[in-house]
């Protein structure tokens, strides 16, 4: 099948396709004329891929996953232990995101919104202590 048809089933867009071929997530069959022929496994590997990112893993993190996946003498204690780094990282970035939000919502309120040119979301960016 054509990359058009791989996209199409993966969910991928053909750039995202071609990209993980460029640096061998993915390797499909050639046809005599040099286009890309993908397999029913070629997808299943785009869609697997897919469904990695989405869930927040790396490229490279996505690639040792599906090496894993491809791997039936694997030990699953590999695949855990990558799951629970990546929900450390993500408890760690929700961490982060609620003080940026926290922060923004302070300032906002702080903010006048008025004509007035004083500003301390400005202020804030530009690491402008203010003496009250």
């Amino acid at each position: 099948m054509n990359i058009g048809f791989a996209s199409k089933k993966s969910g991928l867009p053909s750039k995202t396709i071609r990209y993980y071929e460029d640096i061998d997530l993915i390797k499909p069959a050639r046809a005599a004329n040099g286009y890309r022929n993908y397999s029913e496994q070629d997808i299943h590997s785009l869609t697997f891929l897919h469904r990695a990112r989405d869930l927040g893993f790396s490229v490279e993190e996505c690639r040792l996953l599906l090496s894993l996946y491809n791997d039936k003498n694997r030990s699953s204690s590999e695949v855990k232990s990558l799951a629970l780094n990546k929900v450390a990282t993500i408890e760690k970035k929700i961490i982060e995101l609620t003080s940026m939000k926290e922060m923004l919502t302070r300032l906002a309120t702080d903010c006048h919104g008025d004509n007035r040119p004083d500003c301390p979301i400005l202020d804030e960016i530009a690491g402008e202590v203010l003496v009250s």
